[in-house]
């Protein structure tokens, strides 16, 4: 029976700090292995123990259930583009949403990626259009303005049929910058520009909101009525 040890977990005293306890990788017995796992570590959120675990599974499958996977995965690269109009992901030039007539041309949500695009849809709300901008402003990642897809947005943003701009960006620095940019640009199309409301989430307790989300609750209340959607009562 062929067994080997990949990892040992090994527990040591550091003089002051107490016990300590970390994982320590052991040499693969093939080269071919420790490629699959490197490839496979360096997708997003997996590290080499989780990715030494899917190596293994998949080399357990049987070759046909390894070739339908491959397959998967290359016809997706070969056969997934990105719309041309908004630049959401599809199979097409234009996209599903693009070439919905039920949408509102008026509205335009805009987006970091597909997984905001998606998480917006999945709420059956918002009936307008979207516009994809492939990431967010980052100096620090080598991300500009010329990296995104903003100056379709803004060409998008001077026709006719477009009345109002919605950011659903990332509240973070990053995703702030990028709002803050996008706003000056937008400025001379004549359209309205909105954000997304900020503020404690539903279901929260108030005790375990940090503290700038707070800020921004109580800078951006509403009266009770319309906050519970509610009218208000005839005097």
């Amino acid at each position: 029976m062929f067994a080997f040890l990949l990892f040992f977990l090994s527990c040591a005293f550091d003089e002051g700090r107490g016990p300590l306890s970390k994982f320590v990788f052991v040499e693969l017995p093939s080269r071919l292995i420790d490629r699959a796992v490197d490839q496979i570590a360096g997708l997003p959120g997996v590290g080499k123990r989780t990715a030494l675990r899917l190596a293994l599974h998949l080399l357990a499958r049987n070759e046909e259930d390894v070739r339908r996977f491959t397959e998967a995965i290359q016809d997706m690269k070969s056969g997934v583009k990105a719309c041309r109009n908004c630049g959401n992901l599809g199979e097409e030039e234009i996209c599903n949403i693009c070439q919905d007539l039920r949408r509102e041309d008026n509205r335009i949500a805009v987006v970091e990626d597909l997984r905001d695009l998606l998480a917006i849809e999945s709420t059956g709300h918002f009936k307008g259009r979207y516009h994809v901008l492939g990431g967010v402003i980052s100096p620090m990642d080598g991300v500009g303005p010329a990296d995104l897809r903003i100056d379709s947005l803004v060409s998008r943003a001077s026709e006719e049929k477009c009345t109002e701009i919605i950011f659903a960006l990332p509240t973070t620095m990053e995703g702030d910058t990028t709002a803050f940019y996008l706003d000056k640009r937008l400025r001379a199309c004549g359209v309205e520009v909105t954000t997304l409301a900020r503020g404690v989430a539903v279901g929260d307790e108030l005790q375990y909101a940090d503290e700038l989300t707070l800020i921004r609750s109580l800078q951006q209340r509403l009266p009770y009525a319309s906050s519970t959607g509610e009218s208000s009562p005839a005097p």
